[in-house]
């Protein structure tokens, strides 16, 4: 490839878009990708905008160098810009003119550049075509064997394709070795510079989702709902259901006999992690009531997007849960922002309002006199 002959590039176009599985106007764009790398390695500078256009049926090709029409008079950097007096008849600030040169022959170093774009151009353009073949398969669960353990990230080979399993994503806890096999969640596909890449979880709420969905076959008839999750992976997962039919409990729908479908969910995620299913309710007192179990609740008094729930000393810590944990994924949960009062606190502050008021009624009736 020293001399980059050209015409054996272009005669290759169908035979490299075949072999790869790839579409011909993407190896083509690959390989005019590679011929203006080349030429700005023998002609120009990294900082020129250059574009190819290959011929496939004459085996020639042609480069265009951009540039932007700026003042006169200015200093300007020649590899990217113009001045308006050099840029020809007709042409104002702002435009882009191109210059075109006619593609001949490349140094062994250009030609070297041209065929590391080729190999790196067409893996990717491999990479994307696969992943765009798993679109279908976001927002599922599949099952992959873990190739590669990274301290950012976990790579996990999917057969046909490798995601990534990024650590905010991970389990808090949960060990990874290479060769295991591991069930994931397909999030989503991210496109970018170096290419499109898998990102996989299992520490998101929508893995618990699935995984539910795969137990309780109730969900895919609409029997049963879920209305809400919130998850601190690793640790606890509080999850709310409901039931369209009457008479069917939700909560023990999801449980299962002797706790067999929660089981299996936990089985997968780990014993660590605990999982609370309570009953969605449309009445936001109910809600966060059930919410914030196992803790026992006194009273709970809504205020816009606010809630103060009032609790007996015994049941504080169990509300509060160890770090906060309890009140933090009710609040989650619910969309409340949750505020844990005592009950003696609570009638301690409503005895101080009363005696506040009467000593001001006292006040006001002695100024009158």
């Amino acid at each position: 490839m020293e001399n980059l002959d050209l015409k054996q590039m272009s005669a290759m176009v169908d035979i490299i878009a075949e072999e790869k599985g790839l579409p011909k106007e993407t190896v083509l764009n690959v390989i005019e990708q590679a011929i203006a790398a080349a030429w700005r390695k023998d002609n120009g500078d990294r900082d020129m905008n250059v574009r190819a256009v290959l011929n496939t049926k004459t085996g020639e090709a042609d480069v265009f160098v951009s540039r932007e029409v700026i003042e006169d008079e200015v200093g300007y950097n020649p590899s990217t810009e113009i001045p308006l007096k050099e840029a020809g008849k007709g042409k104002k600030l702002g435009d882009i003119v191109e210059e075109k040169h006619k593609v001949t022959s490349f140094g062994r170093v250009a030609a070297m550049t041209a065929k590391q774009v080729v190999v790196q151009r067409l893996r990717e353009a491999e990479n994307d075509a696969v992943l765009t073949a798993f679109e279908d398969k976001v927002g599922t669960i599949v099952t992959g064997t873990v190739s590669r353990v990274e301290s950012k990230l976990i790579r996990v080979d999917l057969g046909r394709a490798t995601g990534i399993m990024p650590r905010s994503e991970q389990i808090d806890g949960e060990h990874y070795s290479v060769g295991s096999r591991i069930k994931v969640y397909i999030k989503n596909i991210e496109r970018g510079d170096r290419g499109a890449q898998l990102i996989l979880s299992r520490g998101s709420a929508e893995f618990i989702e699935c995984l539910f969905r795969q137990e309780v076959p109730e969900l895919d008839n609409g029997t049963v709902e879920i209305r809400g999750i919130a998850r601190e992976a690793g640790r606890r997962t509080k999850i709310a259901v409901m039931s369209t039919v009457p008479g069917i409990d939700p909560v023990g729908t999801f449980v299962g006999g002797r706790g067999i479908r929660v089981q299996a969910v936990m089985n997968e995620i780990g014993e660590r992690e605990k999982i609370d299913v309570i009953t969605w309710s449309d009445n936001p007192s109910e809600y966060i009531r059930e919410a914030l179990s196992p803790a026992e609740i006194n009273k709970v008094e809504i205020d816009g997007k606010k809630a103060k729930v009032i609790v007996s000393p015994e049941q504080q810590s169990i509300a509060i849960g160890k770090q906060g944990q309890n009140v933090r994924l009710a609040s989650k949960l619910t969309g409340f922002e949750i505020d844990i009062e005592l009950q003696a606190a609570a009638k301690k502050k409503k005895k101080q309002n009363v005696e506040d008021s009467l000593l001001s009624a006292i006040e006001e009736t002695a100024e009158e006199e």
